[in-house]
């Protein structure tokens, strides 16, 4: 890609400007690890949505909506839309738990709600499961998505890809490490608005191109079937129309968003979605901020990414499958005057930096809180225990140096998981296979991760055999499918393979949920309860509500007006999504009952919240 002067301009500013950003809050993440982790848990509610939601706006994003859209129209998109339910949930559910738990971590949490050594155990594994493996993995993800991205921007291959990747990750590891997560959320911010500005600009000159000839241009040279909002469910494909089996659409729909542990859609909330919750000033700011998250995730983003996509169809109609993704970067490339290109770029680059950036906190997070601090750093003289002996001064003196040396060492362990980060990154071929490896070892666990906030009984071998199981799950399916393999030729098995179950993604799904359920929910029964004392406390602390009557009055009628303003937050959320796909497409009569329907469902999600006490 040939850049101008005013485009190298651009992306050297916004790399001041992001350097800038980290050394404006630079003393409040050296305040100690609530600073560096949680910005002083002090965040309104827009600067932590907005984290979220770019967080979630990954290089690999626009690059995965395209693909999708390539090879099965806009209703394909629903391999990610699905996922409304469990955010929503988590929102209604979940946000204002989290916050009141007063935990610096997800991981943490397991240490106010379980007792005995088992889960001094657990918090530990967990600590190096999430925060250092599958936190690499994600990493390494992203980084191929760049990868691509600057292949195609500046036509450099091989090792030079590599080294291009390493210094941005060295960039991100130095403003990152500066400020803690309050400067990682305002430059997350300030990314965002220019990522998701530029997409738009992007969606409008492609759209108006003179090979597309705008909206009905667009409608005239694509199928029908590419235009559909909604799967062929038990039907077969037709032209761009996602078909899917009727056990695989109960599967994305009404499974994987409860049962499925995924990053960024953990059921019952977690990852660097708590994170942020913990780190709102308040409950009602951290309930604002997931549910401006759910909005801007599913309704704000996605439409210039599709729009572009279609375009694509038109404009690169010889792509390979495997270079289709690539149709969004090519347009860039070919359509963007001097100036837009280094914007587009840098919108690029700061959504890989926001994603970035959040897993380099977000793992180190885990790696100090719930690794170093209780198994690894040397016991300590508990100032609180002498207070009454020592001088205020050198009280305050010794919090200090303690919590200098925490930070110094959360930017340790920063470093190392960029390191590797990178080394994943060189070692990882495919996306999808890492997708379909997180998905499948976490179906099962996210009921337990749900009932341990609304049932007491839930306990410690709950939670460590939920996390077991999927793994041996499927260890089983991908030993059955080398057997299998081995028995037939290369013809024969892509022929037949669709038609065997432990080839299916959805059976795998299924089989490993099923599994794991009955597993945790025998193992639960045969083995002790939580301490009592450590359920007190975590009732009086939380407050939760669900099965905890031998510890306190819980008022389980708010739960039913919770779960109709879930219902109806769906709807509400759906209803505007479609509402402005059909705007765009000028369908103007169905934009008017979805838009409908959105104003109805949203008045139903206020009042039915209100009395649920969910904003309160």
């Amino acid at each position: 890609m040939d850049l101008g002067w005013i485009d190298w301009l651009i992306i050297i500013a916004f790399f001041a400007f992001s350097i800038g950003i980290s050394f404006r809050y630079k003393k409040l993440g050296e305040s100690g690890l609530s600073g560096f982790f949680l910005g002083g848990r002090n965040m309104p509610w827009y600067l932590a949505g907005l984290s979220m939601v770019a967080t979630t706006f990954a290089a690999d994003t626009p690059l995965a909506v395209t693909e999708l859209v390539a090879q099965g129209g806009i209703s394909k998109n629903w391999l990610w839309w699905n996922g409304l339910a469990g955010g929503l949930l988590t929102t209604v559910f979940f946000t204002r738990l989290w916050r009141r738990s007063g935990v610096l971590t997800e991981v943490e949490f397991i240490s106010i709600r379980y007792s005995g050594k088992a889960a001094h155990f657990l918090r530990g594994f967990k600590s190096i499961y999430l925060g250092m493996f599958i936190n690499a993995m994600i990493i390494a993800w992203v980084n191929i998505a760049f990868m691509a991205l600057m292949e195609v921007f500046f036509d450099v291959h091989g090792n030079t890809l590599y080294i291009i990747t390493a210094i941005a990750m060295v960039f991100v590891f130095a403003y990152s490490s500066i400020s803690g997560l309050k400067g990682i959320a305002v430059t997350d911010a300030f990314q965002f608005i220019i990522a998701i500005v530029g997409c738009i600009i992007l969606a409008v000159l492609v759209l108006n191109a003179e090979e597309v000839g705008g909206i009905v241009g667009l409608k005239e040279k694509l199928p029908k079937s590419a235009f559909a909002f909604f799967p062929q469910v038990g039907g077969a494909e037709v032209g761009k129309h996602f078909a899917l089996s009727i056990t695989a659409f109960l599967t994305y729909v009404g499974v994987l968003w409860w049962s499925s542990w995924y990053p960024g859609a953990e059921p019952g909330g977690g990852g660097y979605v708590a994170q942020r919750i913990m780190a709102a000033k308040d409950e009602k700011n951290s309930v604002y901020a997931t549910l401006f998250f759910q909005i801007a995730h599913f309704c704000l983003r996605p439409w210039p990414w599709i729009i572009v996509a279609l375009c694509a169809l038109i404009l690169y109609p010889d792509l390979s499958p495997d270079d289709q993704k690539l149709g969004y970067v090519m347009a860039m490339k070919d359509y963007l005057p001097t100036g837009l290109k280094g914007m587009l770029l840098v919108a690029f680059l700061g959504a890989y930096m926001s994603t970035i950036s959040t897993q380099l906190n977000w793992g180190a997070s885990y790696l100090v809180n719930d690794l170093y601090v209780p198994f690894i750093r040397k016991k300590k003289i508990s100032i609180s225990e002498k207070q009454d002996s020592l001088d205020e001064s050198f009280i305050k003196e010794n919090e200090e140096t303690e919590n200098k040396k925490l930070v110094q060492t959360s930017r340790i362990m920063t470093f190392i998981i960029m390191a590797v980060g990178l080394f994943v990154t060189t070692q990882i071929k495919t996306i999808t296979g890492v997708w379909e490896f997180i998905f499948q070892c976490g179906s099962g666990l996210g009921l337990v991760l749900i009932m341990r906030w609304y049932w007491h009984r839930i306990n410690v071998w709950s939670e460590i055999t939920a996390t077991i199981t999927p793994f041996v799950v499927y260890g089983i399916i991908q030993y059955k499918r080398f057997q299998f393999e081995q028995t037939v030729t290369p013809d024969q098995l892509t022929a037949i393979k669709d038609s065997i179950w432990y080839f299916d993604f959805s059976y795998g799904v299924l089989l490993s949920v099923g599994v794991t359920t009955i597993t945790w929910l025998i193992v639960t029964f045969l083995t002790k309860p939580t301490d009592q004392k450590k359920l007190q406390v975590f009732f009086d602390r939380v407050k939760p509500r669900g099965a905890w009557k031998p510890f306190g009055k819980t008022d389980n009628s708010k739960l039913l007006y919770l779960l109709g303003s879930w219902f109806c937050g769906i709807i509400m959320v759906y209803t505007v999504l479609f509402c402005s796909g059909k705007i765009i497409f000028q369908e103007w009569t169905e934009a008017l009952q979805f838009g409908i329907v959105s104003i109805l469902s949203f008045e139903l999600f206020r009042r039915l919240a209100k009395k649920g006490e969910l904003f309160s």
